[in-house]
């Protein structure tokens, strides 16, 4: 398995290498391991470390991700560094590995350090007495708008994968789930369409409409008529989705 280390690596590699030998034995789980699995290990130089690893790909993308595009590994550590690089939260990007034959590509693992977060924005759609939940909130989409503006669109920005971390007071945040983005300079209704996975309270789309359109420099009406349809269609298209593979297994 070949390694790729960040070049201020605060740990020895060994450690690394160690978390990855060791990832079916020891760790602990993180999220929804039915797809993708995570881990964070421990160590003895006061970092966690978290360990993504990636479901080996089917038989076209073994040969896809061997010869033609980078691996969802690849891009994770690549996407994190461009974040930090324009200012962006992320986890520290430590290492990916990937395992590769002469025609097949196999497991691959994204490696960071682990950021105990307070909320994930998924906690803001179902806790509305978060303290200065309106201030953080706002806070969020004026880190959005730097995404945008940094001429980046975080393909996967869905609730649970935006880390919120406080310190003294103020939210600092961190995508995670990294290995889908696109980089070309948007538009305002490819920015607004962003918004539309994050929540189904038309109230929280007003607030993110009115903190955008600031951002902007657009009418608040215009703004909120985007993103209220943007998010009424993505939650139409998620439903017809579900009631299909209700019937899909039903017939099975």
């Amino acid at each position: 398995m070949k390694a790729y280390f960040a070049p201020s690596l605060p740990l020895p590699e060994e450690i690394i290498y160690s978390c990855i030998e060791n990832f079916d034995l020891k760790g602990t789980e993180l999220g929804n391991q039915d797809r993708n699995k995570i881990k964070c290990f421990e160590t003895e130089y006061g970092i966690t470390v978290n360990v993504k690893a990636f479901k080996i790909p089917n038989l076209v993308n073994k040969v896809v991700y061997r010869f033609f595009r980078k691996s969802k590994a690849q891009r994770s550590f690549e996407y994190a560094q461009h974040l930090q690089k324009n200012g962006l939260g992320t986890p520290q990007p430590l290492a990916y590995l990937e395992a590769k034959s002469l025609l097949c590509f196999g497991k691959s693992y994204y490696v960071c350090e682990h950021i105990e977060a307070d909320y994930t924005y998924r906690d803001f759609t179902k806790d509305f007495t978060i303290p200065n939940y309106e201030k953080i909130l706002r806070a969020f989409t004026r880190f959005t708008f730097e995404l945008h503006e940094n001429n980046i669109l975080f393909l996967d920005h869905s609730p649970g994968n935006t880390l919120i971390k406080l310190e003294n007071g103020e939210p600092n945040f961190y995508l995670v789930d990294l290995n889908r983005m696109l980089f070309k300079s948007l538009n305002l209704d490819e920015r607004i369409k962003n918004f539309a996975r994050l929540t189904t309270h038309k109230k929280m789309v007003e607030i993110m409409s009115d903190e955008y359109a600031k951002c902007m420099q657009v009418p608040f009406d215009v703004v909120f008529e985007k993103m209220w349809s943007a998010t009424q269609e993505f939650q139409e298209k998620f439903k017809r989705k579900k009631r299909l593979k209700k019937k899909i297994k039903f017939w099975k």
